[in-house]
């Protein structure tokens, strides 16, 4: 510090014998270089050699800006001279070359030297401050416009989603011969199952089967239950098998048993206050992120969550009413994309259409009254991939579009699309920009079809004819980009486009039908002579038939009556066929005897 000079510090003694210092500086009341004699703005070099040292450190750096801005200013007037003078040449050869043109039109462009220039340089003058030193930039070469029609093309194809339909190729999977009811994939799109009206489930692998399309496994898991839904879980390990029953079963990808959801009492008047279901089902559906939660609904006007881990009582019971606190019967079932709405939007026998929050079961969040036809079952309804809209296919022949954000009405509808099954699909493309859904037809009556609608106009923008019966199932697969059908014939058939679809129906149509291997055997010849075959024909016409076995069985052959009471029953007391049809006729067969030796009857009434 200039004009100061510190000094050490000082120790004091206070009271107790402790110890302290403070720093004792004491101005000048002149300054140092008053002192030395020298002027403040640089060292005294006679003091620097005297206290010997040189310098008071490292000097800072020091800029001319007025030098700086000079040469600045002398290259921006250089840079904008030589533009200028470029800019000049470049219009003196413009005019000239023009000129040139004009006075010889005959002669060849060979002559010319340079490409030409571009034509917007031609008609419009160049201004050199504002097009810059460079001028403009040339039009694009005739790559760049090939590619920007591909580009357009691609655009144009994106924006039509009808060409986006996999329906060029198909293959045809015989179930049976009566209805199949209920279709199900596996997320990874590898194994396909089915269930019909037969009772019968079928598995279906597409990277084992072959052209013959057979299926590797077939069970019966409701025994004599109609089979109604069938859904992979999300992980693919288990399916969920809803039935004619009032019991869902679950079993895994080959067909065992995990879990058999309890039977309900059906004496109890509240449902909620019972453990399962007493009434028939009529589909389930897993959730979409939680593994082991499904759920079912049923004729005992309830909707009922489960865990594969707790099959002996349900999670949750949804019980659907009217506005008069009616109990109504929910007919179809499903949950959003996130899980958060049971959307057990259920669909119920009134017309309504119920949706609830996964985690209050009092009331419904949302609920439409008049959403179809009373009196009609509905049969299907579904979120979209975004989960904003709801699509419902009603028992009235109609397919209705709803946005669950202002749930007071419709946004679209479609009619004019017959169903006569109590679980007819509707599905959204992979893309969410169409909705599939199937037609029924009287048998001999026509075709049953699938119809596309675009989502955004719900315009009928496409139809396939599928067979000469009814639609019943259809699936989208997301990652597989095919199209499964099940109809009312047995059949269910999977549409596919070889550049479009993935895996799937690919990988079976081009192996070749195995042959079936026919058993080897090895047999001995025979030598037989003309006396040989003399002699067996005359012991063969001669020979005595076996008499019947009597008594107990022996030789593997059972007898006519076993040696135990319920056999001498059946042979003395079960087995008379004593003809007794006119009971006139069997009194009076007695008479004559009666009459000889009138013992039991007139001595007793002779006295």
């Amino acid at each position: 510090m200039v004009g100061s000079v510190r000094r050490a510090p000082v120790a004091w003694a206070g009271q107790g014998g402790r110890r302290w210092s403070r720093p004792l500086t004491r101005p000048f009341p002149f300054s140092l270089s008053q002192m030395t004699g020298s002027d403040v703005s640089g060292p005294d070099p006679q003091l620097a050699v005297t206290m010997g040292f040189t310098g008071f450190g490292k000097k800072a750096r020091t800029f001319d800006l007025e030098a700086m801005f000079e040469q600045t200013r002398r290259t921006a007037s250089m840079f904008f001279f030589a533009a200028k003078a470029m800019s000049f040449c470049f219009c003196i050869f413009r005019d000239t070359s023009s000129s040139e043109s004009d006075e010889s039109s005959d002669s060849s462009d060979d002559e010319l030297i340079g490409p030409p220039l571009p034509l917007k340089m031609v008609e419009e003058p160049v201004n050199p401050m504002e097009e810059g030193v460079l001028g403009s930039l040339p039009p694009p070469l005739a790559e760049d416009v090939e590619e920007e029609d591909d580009d357009d093309g691609d655009s144009e194809e994106e924006e039509n989603p009808v060409r986006k339909i996999p329906d060029s190729h198909e293959i045809t999977l015989k179930h049976g011969t009566k209805t199949v009811s209920a279709l199900g994939l596996d997320p990874s799109g590898a194994r396909l199952v089915t269930g019909g009206y037969d009772y019968d489930v079928k598995f279906w692998d597409f990277a084992g089967m072959d052209a013959s399309f057979k299926a590797f496994r077939s069970l019966q898991p409701c025994e004599c239950h109609q089979i109604k839904s069938l859904q992979y879980s999300n992980t693919g390990d288990m399916i969920l098998v809803v039935s004619g029953s009032s019991q869902a079963k679950v079993i895994d990808r080959d067909g065992f048993e995990v879990m058999e959801c309890i039977k309900g009492d059906q004496y109890i008047v509240d449902m909620a206050n019972t453990k399962g279901h007493t009434a028939m089902l009529h589909t389930g559906s897993w959730h979409p992120k939680i593994k082991g939660e499904f759920m079912t609904c049923s004729n005992d006007a309830t909707v009922r969550t489960w865990e594969v881990e707790n099959p002996k009582k349900q999670k949750s019971v949804f019980k659907p009413r009217t506005m008069q606190g009616k109990k109504v019967i929910p007919t179809t079932c499903t949950y959003s994309r996130d899980g958060n709405l049971i959307a057990a939007a259920s669909a119920c026998q009134n017309g309504s259409i119920q949706i609830w929050d996964r985690n209050l079961t009092v009331h419904p969040k949302f609920h439409y009254k008049q959403a179809h036809d009373p009196g009609t079952d509905t049969s299907c309804v579904t979120f979209s991939y975004d989960g904003t809209v709801l699509a419902s296919r009603g028992g009235d022949d109609t397919l209705k579009l709803w946005d669950i954000r202002q749930f007071n009405k419709p946004l679209f509808s479609a009619s004019g699309l017959p169903t006569m099954f109590p679980m007819t699909d509707c599905c959204f493309s992979p893309d969410d920009k169409l909705i599939v859904t199937g037609t029924s037809v009287q048998r001999g009556c026509g075709s049953g079809k699938l119809v596309f609608f675009e989502r955004r106009t719900f315009q009928r923008v496409y139809e396939i004819d599928i067979t000469d019966a009814s639609v019943v199932r259809c699936l989208w697969h997301p990652k597989l980009n095919q199209i499964m059908v099940g109809t009312g014939n047995g059949l269910a058939k999977v549409y596919y486009d070889p550049s479009k679809s993935q895996r799937g129906a690919k990988l079976c149509v081009v192996k070749t039908q195995r042959k079936a291997k026919q058993a080897e055997t090895l047999t001995q010849d025979y030598i037989i002579t003309r006396k040989l075959l003399a002699w067996s024909l005359c012991h063969t016409s001669s020979h005595k038939p076996e008499p019947p076995v009597a008594g107990p069985g022996r030789g593997g052959r059972v007898g006519t009556h076993g040696g135990t009471l319920s056999s001498y029953i059946v042979k003395n007391i079960a087995l008379d066929k004593t003809d007794d049809s006119n009971p006139r006729e069997a009194i009076l067969r007695h008479a004559k005897a009666a009459e000889d030796n009138p013992y039991w009857v007139s001595p007793a009434y002779s006295k």
